[in-house]
């Protein structure tokens, strides 16, 4: 195992490398210039050449990119071209909230979607079934922004349930440990802000959960139907098993591959930065910060954050494929 984990961080070296490579040349092939972006259109040649200069941008392509690497392996991602702030303090404060969603969406896509999966493929072409995937194909069809609004307005607005801006509530504050609310609440010992945070945590979760809940919950009743059809089944069933030690010891087991392998894409989805939840609940995640970024041409920022964003997809594989040896133990790397 030790030596399968090694080489696939060794293969991760490349993949990155090609990231890098393809992300700074896009973002410098584009149209748009940050220092116009920076200055505005009625700049001075002057200061537009000095703006240049100071931010490297006069230099050949090629040298741009080694400079950027040779920072990024010493662990220097850059300053903000938009203030002048380092990129690695702004992604430090903004990521944890990103991640609390992100982790409290995949959690509800869960915890509901394979219970619901399962109870389909058990009961296919009931009412149930049906009704299940009615749901999950409006939750895969409804657009976010929408869906967003209308829990704003409903639970937020008309009844007045629930908050829907921000992490926290003005006058409500946690002390900051892991950058995670519902965490630093607790190990901080402040219920009202656990409470709080919660509160200011659901509507977004909802709204961020439904796509992923839709495919979670669709996957899931694809896999229990095509093990429920496999001939250790009948067996199982012909020996007197009860029912439910059949779905769950013999066929949920053997369907849980894909089921992992969903969550998994999905968590990485999740965390590259959910953009239109974020801006619709006003959550400073890293979502909308970095689609401002994409339009004001902040290299620094855009580049750091597609490469913490693939980073973040090799780790959620590596994971995976090492989670599958533990549910199929036919599996040996």
């Amino acid at each position: 195992m030790a030596k399968y984990i090694a080489r696939r961080i060794i293969e991760a070296i490349p993949v990155i490398f090609g990231v890098s490579v393809l992300v700074f040349m896009l973002l410098h092939l584009i149209p748009g210039d940050p220092v116009t972006a920076i200055l505005g259109e009625r700049a001075t040649p002057e200061n537009v050449e000095a703006m240049r200069e100071r931010l490297g941008l006069n230099k050949p392509l090629y040298e741009q990119y080694i400079i950027w690497v040779g920072n990024i392996l010493q662990g220097d991602l850059g300053n903000t071209v938009r203030g002048n702030i380092p990129v690695a303090n702004e992604i430090a404060a903004r990521f944890p909230a990103t991640v609390e969603l992100s982790l409290a969406a995949l959690f509800l896509s869960t915890i509901v979607g394979v219970p619901l999966g399962i109870i389909s493929g058990i009961k296919r072409n009931s009412f149930i079934d049906t009704l299940t995937m009615f749901g999950a194909l409006f939750g895969v069809s409804i657009p976010v922004f929408v869906l967003g609004l209308l829990l704003i307005f409903l639970f937020g607005v008309e009844l007045g349930w629930l908050p829907f801006v921000g992490r926290l509530t003005s006058g409500i504050s946690i002390e900051r440990r892991t950058g995670l609310h519902l965490i630093d609440a607790i190990l901080s010992g402040n219920p009202r802000g656990f409470k709080d945070a919660l509160e200011h945590l659901i509507l977004p979760t909802v709204t961020l959960a439904t796509v992923s809940l839709a495919i979670i919950a669709r996957i899931t009743r694809s896999a229990m139907l095509e093990v429920l059809n496999q001939d250790y089944i009948r067996t199982a069933r012909a020996k007197g098993l009860k029912g439910r030690q059949v779905i769950m010891t013999h066929a949920f087991r053997n369907a849980l591959l894909p089921v992992v392998t969903i969550i998994g894409l999905s968590l990485g989805r999740l965390l590259s930065g959910a953009v239109l939840t974020e801006t619709i609940f006003a959550w400073p995640g890293v979502g909308k910060w970095l689609f401002d970024s994409i339009i004001a041409r902040d290299y620094p920022i855009v580049q750091s954050m597609t490469l913490l964003i693939a980073l973040v997809f090799i780790v959620i594989n590596l994971a995976v494929d090492l989670l599958y040896a533990v549910i199929d133990p036919r599996i040996r790397y």
